[in-house]
């Protein structure tokens, strides 16, 4: 898909936001495990076009050369990373409030479950 196909709903790209944040609060992942697939799933991003962005959402933090290297081949859009980035800092907070009332035994289980779907995707796509 191009990027500005993807970009028809920026609304597709808040909600991965969401959920790769509450995700990252919840359980402590997110960019690889969440929003790398939900692009290439749901926006239909190349993995490397999927790569590239998810490093440019992260680059303030963390990646600034990773994500140059990405850039000057093509494969970052920094509008979609910029509408995750939104998305992403709601959920992480949603979720990182949630995990603080559960218990270890019950978030080792959620981050468990949530590795194990998300592999099952990789390895059967369809």
């Amino acid at each position: 898909m191009e990027k500005e196909e993807a970009m028809g709903n920026p609304w597709v790209c808040i909600i991965i936001g969401l959920f790769g944040g509450f995700a990252s609060g919840m359980v402590g992942i997110g960019g690889g495990i969440i929003i790398v697939p939900a692009l290439v799933f749901f926006l239909k991003f190349s993995e490397h076009l999927a790569q590239g962005t998810t490093l440019a959402l992260m680059l303030p933090p963390i990646g600034l050369l990773a994500v140059w290297a990405y850039y000057r081949q093509g494969y970052v859009d920094f509008r979609v990373a910029g509408l995750i980035c939104i998305g992403f800092l709601l959920g992480s907070w949603i979720g990182a409030r949630l995990a603080i009332g559960i218990s270890n035994e019950v978030l080792e289980k959620i981050f468990g479950v949530t590795m194990l779907v998300i592999s099952l995707r990789m390895i059967f796509p369809h």
